[in-house]
């Protein structure tokens, strides 16, 4: 295209400059000329469209384009000009130097690409509503698959411009990848599975999980390999996603609310007044901060144990990553109130009658009793 321009080109100049070089500069500077005045026509036309929209998305794609849209006005020129002077820079320079423009054009539209990806993942992001797919867990993922795309496409495009063979490289690149598939099976399987993670969404950045091994902690990270916790002694533990993929998952966070229940659970003496207790626990739920309202905690005489009658006070939680303190206090509050109130707490025991072995004058032999052992 442009070597048909540049032959129009420069049978018109021919009549106005008898100078190649002259005809080159005139070249350049009309492009220069054309690229700010297709640049100013463009943004003011499609600004007074814009200023009609709700989001600025489409305010921040049209700043980025400004820069790839002038390089590509400016750079057409200096290629027309460039071949307009080829009988004397020769074949070789020719060459090079058409193809460093055609890098230039390349490289300011993968970067015009890559800026915009990432703006509009950010507006996706701030719109859950309306992109379910795109949460703050799954663009990181998102991003760096289209950032990975755009830079196969981009080195793709500067070979092709560089007339460089990319058929042998492509070979050499499914054979290297081959072997490499063979000697990174533990990593390639936690990159797969860090994708199911990501895809399925188990569980979130923020969630509380427990694992089957015993580990809980707040989701800290989810990456392509590992996924890290940071558990509530402040220590963060690194867990491969092929581990997270194929075990068992508490997710404390989950479900449609993301307020977390907590037990306590008390015995009392026999013959203690059922009512009573029930009346102490909810009063100490009650006097409790940090307890949610709604549902209201509720006390519940669950079983008649072997040396005391079993209740539980129930109780919710609005923070999963607050259910140790918040069982503690319950404790803590259930102990000093039945105290206050004569109610027993009873400890374990077991009566032991031991029978005596017959003696030899043929008496009966007499019980023992020995009890509270």
């Amino acid at each position: 295209m442009e070597e048909r321009l540049a032959e129009e080109s420069q049978r018109i100049l021919e009549m106005i400059a008898p100078n190649v070089w002259l005809e080159a500069l005139i070249v350049v500077l009309f492009s220069l000329i054309v690229a700010k005045i297709a640049e100013l026509l463009l943004f003011n036309f499609f600004a007074k469209l814009i200023r009609k929209t709700q989001n600025n998305l489409d305010d921040k794609v049209l700043i980025l384009l400004h820069r790839p849209l002038f390089t590509t006005f400016a750079v057409f020129g200096l290629m027309i000009a460039s071949r307009i002077l080829i009988t004397e820079l020769g074949e070789a320079t020719f060459n090079i130097l058409l193809a460093i423009l055609k890098t230039i054009i390349i490289l300011s539209w993968v970067g015009f690409f890559m800026r915009s990806t990432g703006a509009v993942l950010w507006s996706m992001e701030r719109n859950p509503k309306h992109f379910t797919f795109a949460q703050r867990d799954t663009v990181p993922l998102i991003r760096n698959l289209a950032m990975v795309v755009l830079v196969l496409a981009g080195a793709y495009s500067i070979l092709v411009a560089w007339d460089i063979n990319v058929t042998g490289l492509v070979a050499s690149a499914g054979i290297v990848g081959l072997a490499l598939s063979f000697a990174a099976q533990d990593t390639l399987s936690h990159l797969f599975a860090g994708v199911a993670i990501l895809a399925d969404r188990p569980y979130r950045i923020g969630d509380f999980i427990v694992l089957d091994t015993g580990e809980r902690g707040e989701v800290t990270s989810i990456g392509l390999r590992s996924t890290r916790l940071m558990t509530r002694d402040d220590v963060e533990i690194s867990i491969p996603n092929g581990v997270m993929g194929s075990a068992k998952i508490v997710n404390e966070s989950g479900g449609g609310d993301s307020n977390y229940r907590i037990r306590a659970a008390v015995g009392v003496a026999y013959g203690s007044d059922v009512d009573k207790v029930l009346k102490v626990l909810e009063s100490v739920a009650a006097d409790t901060e940090g307890l949610c309202d709604d549902p209201a905690p509720r006390a519940r005489f669950r079983l008649f144990g072997a040396s005391s009658l079993d209740f539980e006070l129930l109780a919710w939680i609005s923070d999963p990553s607050m259910r140790g303190l918040r069982v503690h206090e319950l404790n803590c509050g259930i102990y000093a109130a039945f105290n206050r109130e004569g109610i027993q707490i009873p400890f374990p025991q077991q009566d032991v009658w031991i029978k005596e072995l017959p003696t030899n004058d043929g008496d009966d032999p007499q019980p023992s009793d020995a009890s509270d052992q």
